[in-house]
């Protein structure tokens, strides 16, 4: 009889030892498991001058259940590292970081002290340009000027602008 409870308590030690390691009864099923297996795998290898039973299998138990502990952080960690890429191409694609935002504003500010240099008639011809999306010839058309007129006045106009935009970068 008490070997039959020296097993029994035994066999609850092999049984509690992976809970205690990964906390959850599930997991801890399944390390058992997987513990059980190796055992009958390696049981030739066993040698009891070395550790009694119990030491060798609870040292097995727990080396799978730490096992099972640091397969499920990698694997977490994986899906982070999927999971904030997907996100940042995500957000990237939806939204300016802040960086993004500050920079804009700051080519924003540049570009609008540079245009506010232009003669009046060279801000009127790259701001229907660039913002109405006019041609050269539509806007030769539009404000009655030869189409040459129009070419020099943007090409000297946006001359300026790379100039003016080049200092302030």
């Amino acid at each position: 009889m008490k070997a039959l409870v020296h097993r029994a308590c035994e066999r609850r030690l092999l049984e509690e030892l992976p809970l205690r390691v990964v906390g959850r009864r599930d997991w801890a099923e399944d390390v058992l498991q997987e513990a059980f297996l190796n055992i009958w795998r390696i049981a030739g290898d066993y040698r009891a001058a070395i550790s009694p039973p119990m030491a060798w299998l609870g040292l097995i138990v727990r080396s799978r259940a730490l096992d099972f502990l640091r397969r499920r952080a990698s694997d977490r960690a994986d899906a982070t590292v999927e999971l904030d890429e997907a996100l940042s191409a995500t957000l990237a694609a939806d939204e300016a970081s802040p960086m993004d935002l500050t920079s804009a504003s700051e080519q924003a500010w540049a570009l609008h002290e540079c245009m506010r240099k232009l003669d009046a008639r060279q801000r009127e011809l790259l701001s229907l340009a660039y913002m109405r999306e006019l041609s050269q010839s539509e806007l030769a058309q539009r404000l009655h000027l030869p189409l040459g007129t129009v070419k020099t006045w943007m090409r000297r106009g946006l001359e300026q602008l790379r100039l003016c935009m080049g200092r302030y970068a």
